[in-house]
C-alpha cells in the first residue's frame, strides 16, 4: 500500500491510497474460488463450477465488493500509520491508475493547540446565601400556586383570569387550526405574545372584541414571526384569585406532619439551600468556560460544527412532527445556531484536551456522592439510585457530568479566581442556554 496526504488547508487533508494490482486480484480470485464451491449453475455439479464460470457471471460483483472492503481496511490503516484524527465522516472516490486501485479521501482532522493561555484566565467566583427575605419570597410563591379562583362580574384587570375563545389569522390564513376554546388567560402573567393581554383589558364578560398584535421577530413559527396578526376574541368568563392561608392544612400539603409554621419554613429554607448550591455551581462552571472559550483559540473543523447547528435544530424537527406542522414553517435557518454551535464544538475540544493532558478521571465515589444527591429530593432515594446503576447509558451521563467537574476544578486550580457577592434572587434567575 502506497499513501501520499496532502494538506489542501488548516484543517483538510487529501490522502491518496494504492494498492497493488496483485494484492487486488489476489483477494478478488480467492472470493471467487470460494464462491464457486457454494453457488449452483444449471450443468454443473455443486462445488464443480469452473472458475471461468463464475469470474463471468459474479466477477464484477466481486471486484465491487473487494475494493469497498479494501478502502475501509486500507483508509483506517494509512490513518493510523500517518497519526491522523479525522474529525468526520471522509468523502471518498476512486482514482483511474495503472499502478492498482487508488482511491482518494479528503477529510478535515482535529485541530492542535495549546494550553498556555488557561493559567491567564480570571474567573469571578458567584457567593450568595440564602436570607430571611428569601425564604419570605419563596413562601410567597407557594401561595401563589395554591391560590384558588372565583368567577366575578367585574371587567377584566390585572391579575385576573380571563377564559376565552379566539381565533387568529395572519395575511388572511388562520393560524390557530380553527377557533380556540376555553383558553384561560391570566393577565399579568406575561404568557401570551406581548400586547395581546393588554387588549384583554376593561372587557366584560360576553364581550367580543378584534384586535391586531405584532408577533416577535423571533417567534417559534417562522411563517407568522415578526408578522401583524389579527384575533377575534370572546370573554366567557372572569375569576378573581384568593390567596391561602399558611395554616396546618397548607403546610400539611407540603408533606410536613406536624403543620407548624417553623417546621415549614425550616423545610423550604432547606431545599433553598440545595437549589442554591446547585445555581451557585453552574453560574461558575458558565464563568470558566466563558473564559476558556475567549482566552484558548481553537481552530474548527466544518464538519463537528455542520453536525453540532443540526443537533440543536432536531428539536425543531421533532417538535414539528408531533404537532404535524409543516417543518419549514418552524424550520430556523441554519445560520441561527452556528455561534452556539461553534462554542460547544470549541469547548468540547478544549475540555477534551485538558482531560487527555492531564489524565483526569471520573472519581467513583464522585459518582455516587452525586447520585446520592440527587436521590434525595424523591420519596424512594434508593430505588432512584438503583435506577441510575441498572443502566449504562443513564449512569454515563453522571459521569460525564463529574468528570466536567472535575475539569472545571483543574481549571479554577491554575487560575485567578475572585469571590463576588449576589443575591439569591440573582443566581436562581433561569440563565441563557449556551
Amino acid at each position: 500500500m502506497q499513501v501520499s496526504v496532502e494538506k489542501t488547508s488548516e484543517l483538510s487533508r487529501k490522502m491518496t491510497v494504492t494498492v497493488p494490482e496483485e494484492v487486488v486480484q489476489e483477494k478478488v480470485n480467492a472470493r471467487l474460488k470460494s464462491l464457486a464451491r457454494e453457488v449452483k449453475v444449471d450443468g454443473f455439479r455443486l462445488g464443480k463450477v469452473p472458475q471461468k464460470v463464475v469470474q463471468k457471471m459474479y466477477g464484477a460483483r466481486v471486484k465491487e465488493e473487494i475494493t469497498g472492503d479494501l478502502i475501509q481496511t486500507n483508509y483506517i490503516q494509512a490513518l493510523q500509520d500517518n497519526d491522523l484524527r479525522p474529525a468526520g465522516m471522509p468523502h471518498i472516490e476512486p482514482i483511474e491508475s495503472e499502478e492498482g486501485f487508488t482511491f482518494s479521501a479528503v477529510f478535515e482532522v482535529y485541530p492542535e493547540f495549546t494550553l498556555d493561555a488557561v493559567e491567564s484566565i480570571e474567573v469571578n467566583r458567584p457567593v450568595a446565601n440564602v436570607e430571611s427575605s428569601d425564604i419570605d419570597a419563596m413562601v410567597d410563591k407557594l401561595k401563589e400556586q395554591k391560590k384558588s379562583w372565583e368567577a366575578s362580574e367585574q371587567d377584566a384587570q390585572q391579575g385576573v383570569q380571563v377564559t376565552i375563545t379566539f381565533s387568529g389569522t395572519c395575511e388572511g390564513e388562520n393560524f390557530t387550526d380553527g377557533t380556540v376554546e376555553d383558553f384561560q388567560v391570566e393577565l399579568g402573567s406575561k404568557r401570551m405574545i406581548p400586547g395581546f393581554e393588554d387588549q384583554l383589558i376593561g372587557l366584560a364578560v360576553g364581550a367580543k372584541k378584534t384586535f391586531e398584535v405584532t408577533f416577535p421577530e423571533d417567534y417559534g413559527n417562522k411563517k407568522i414571526a415578526g408578522k401583524v396578526a389579527a384575533f377575534d376574541v370572546e370573554v366567557f368568563k372572569i375569576e378573581t384569585s384568593t390567596l391561602p392561608e399558611i395554616d396546618e392544612e397548607f403546610i400539611k400539603a407540603y408533606g410536613i406532619e406536624s403543620g407548624e409554621v417553623e417546621a415549614f419554613r425550616a423545610d423550604v429554607e432547606k431545599n433553598m439551600q440545595r437549589e442554591l448550591a446547585q445555581g451557585l455551581k453552574v453560574r461558575l462552571k458558565n464563568s470558566v468556560m466563558d473564559a476558556l472559550y475567549d482566552a484558548v483559540p481553537v481552530s474548527l473543523p466544518a464538519a463537528m460544527v455542520d453536525q453540532e447547528v443540526e443537533s440543536l435544530m432536531k428539536p425543531y424537527y421533532e417538535n414539528a412532527k408531533k404537532r404535524n406542522v409543516d417543518v419549514n414553517e418552524i424550520k430556523p435557518a441554519s445560520a441561527d445556531f452556528e455561534d452556539q454551535a461553534k462554542r460547544r464544538v470549541a469547548l468540547g475540544l478544549i475540555l477534551a484536551e485538558i482531560i487527555q493532558k492531564n489524565e483526569i478521571k471520573a472519581d467513583a465515589d464522585k459518582i455516587r456522592a452525586v447520585i446520592d444527591d440527587m436521590a434525595q429530593s424523591y420519596e424512594d432515594p434508593e430505588q432512584v439510585v438503583n435506577w441510575y446503576y441498572g443502566d449504562k447509558e443513564r449512569l454515563a451521563e453522571i459521569e460525564q457530568m463529574v468528570l466536567e467537574d472535575a475539569t472545571v476544578a483543574w481549571v479554577l486550580d491554575k487560575v485567578k479566581v475572585t469571590d463576588e457577592a449576589i443575591s439569591f434572587s440573582d443566581v436562581m434567575e433561569p440563565a441563557t442556554q449556551k
